[in-house]
């Protein structure tokens, strides 16, 4: 499995730079590694808060929807779903970051009314996790024909040194446009090497893959990723999140778990989420729902 080389990298920039550049070398080549996405104060609370979850983890006792998933995520791998429903941190701070929110701006938006938070969890691979299969995330959506624009921004943000020995994500650059047939040569497949708190960027149809840990340290990682408001979403975020918790949540953060009202009118359609055709941010707000 080849690491970066001379014929194939990904773009690399910092947290810091133009949204919109950001945003075109993700729609152009699928992939952008961002450094210094969270910074290193709200990652050590992150990790501080979630470290008693994952400590007590036992990944054999580990129960998962079918086999096929269950190998996946291989024996090795500690996981921790449901993010906004066991975090502040993530709630306050990842969830709707100003970053992240600008990217679902220029990936998502054009193509939806809303867009939302599909799945959120960490991922913390132990020494001999084996490789995942090649996959694209937007796969999720089976009966889906190609449509030609993004159904989802996701990101790997690194919860600690991800590099090549601890499995850091392998990713294909350009696989994103390609038919949905076509198998990556080895020196097409590339290493995102990251340093905490850095992400990889890329859309749902790029091909990626957690990497083998041949390392003696775990990797941990967060899938954090977005998808247009009309989409049904991987994580059911409406009992990830308790609607109690909800209701005391700022109104960007319950949109951003799907509570806002899909309004498809002035793009010439109809609306979808509504409750008694009203807006359910706008019942919460007034205490009614």
């Amino acid at each position: 499995m080849a690491d970066v080389n001379d014929r194939v990298r990904i773009a690399e920039m910092e947290a810091s730079d133009c949204p919109d550049a950001i945003a075109r070398h993700l729609l152009d080549n699928g992939v952008v590694i961002v450094r210094g996405v969270i910074a290193a104060e709200t990652l050590d609370r992150f990790n501080d808060e979630i470290d008693d979850h994952l400590a007590r983890h036992d990944p054999a006792q580990r129960s998962y929807m079918n086999p096929t998933i269950a190998a996946f995520y291989g024996a090795q791998t500690r996981h921790m779903a449901g993010l906004s429903g066991k975090s502040a941190v993530f709630r306050s701070e990842i969830l709707c970051h100003p970053l992240l929110v600008a990217m679902c701006e220029r990936v998502l938006r054009p193509n939806c009314a809303t867009y939302q938070l599909n799945f959120a969890d960490v991922m913390d691979r132990g020494a001999g996790a084996e490789m995942q299969i090649l996959h694209r995330d937007d796969g999720i959506w089976p009966y889906l024909p190609r449509l030609g624009f993004p159904l989802e921004f996701a990101s790997m943000i690194a919860l600690g040194p991800f590099t090549s020995e601890m499995g850091a994500t392998r990713i294909v650059p350009g696989s994103h446009i390609w038919p949905a047939d076509r198998q990556p040569l080895a020196e097409e497949i590339v290493v995102a090497a990251l340093n905490p708190g850095d992400a990889v960027f890329y859309l749902g149809s790029t091909l990626h893959a957690g990497g083998a840990n041949i390392s003696n340290a775990r990797r941990r990682g967060m899938h954090l990723s977005y998808c247009l408001g009309w989409l049904r979403t991987e994580d059911n975020n409406y009992l990830t999140a308790p609607i109690d918790l909800v209701r005391s949540l700022p109104r960007d953060q319950q949109a951003m778990l799907g509570y806002a009202l899909h309004d498809g009118i002035a793009a010439n359609g109809g609306f979808l989420g509504a409750v008694d055709w009203r807006d359910p941010l706008d019942l919460m707000a007034e205490g009614l729902l």
